[in-house]
């Protein structure tokens, strides 16, 4: 994990934030932190999965990329997923801002689905997606969030129970469930391969 600044900006500084390149940033306890650049199989994933929701019939209003998420935690004022599935109260309540930014008194998104970049445990993408975001997410209350690690071969569908999430793994040619998209037909080597076997 790159620190961009070290000065600590607020949100709203944050969303207007450009500094004349294309890289991603998080803002992390009020600091810029990059994000590392997406290999090809992360947006292919996301991708595909953006396609197999809108083929189930979901709105393509209720599909965003690059759609933000305000979170409270140490790590993390604001989240930026691969892929989001829109409730249609998160979709009403985000439609017209300025920015695509859904703020913490808003309401929370049926999915986040995040594309994990290679890591080992303690590295930071490893905590960021496995540990952190899961803790975030769930404390923002959404329904489910699908961590898909295709150096691991394994796709996690966590299902919010209470405050904190239910696992479960999903590998080979195993067919994930979903509560929240129960007639989805996907098996996980489909999803961690974007569709290609």
């Amino acid at each position: 994990m790159n620190l961009a600044t070290q000065q600590r900006m607020t949100l709203e500084e944050y969303l207007s934030y450009d500094d004349g390149t294309d890289t991603r940033y998080e803002l992390v306890d009020g600091v810029l932190v990059e994000m590392g650049a997406e290999s090809t199989l992360n947006t292919q994933i996301a991708m595909f999965l953006l396609l197999q929701f809108a083929g189930l019939g979901v709105p393509v209003y209720c599909l965003a990329n690059k759609h933000k998420i305000a979170v409270t935690s140490r790590q993390a004022t604001a989240r930026e997923p691969d892929l989001i599935v829109h409730s249609e109260a998160s979709a009403a309540a985000i439609d017209g801002q300025s920015q695509a930014l859904l703020p913490i008194d808003m309401p929370a998104p049926a999915l986040v689905v995040e594309v994990v970049s290679p890591g080992e445990a303690g590295t930071d993408n490893y905590d960021r997606d496995y540990i952190e975001k899961r803790a975030e997410y769930a404390a923002r209350g959404i329904p489910e969030y699908w961590i898909v690690d295709p150096s691991r071969a394994v796709v996690l569908i966590l299902t919010l129970s209470g405050q904190s999430y239910q696992e479960q793994k999903f590998t080979g040619n195993r067919q994930i469930t979903s509560s929240a998209f129960p007639s989805l037909t996907l098996t996980a080597a489909q999803i961690l391969t974007a569709g290609t076997v």
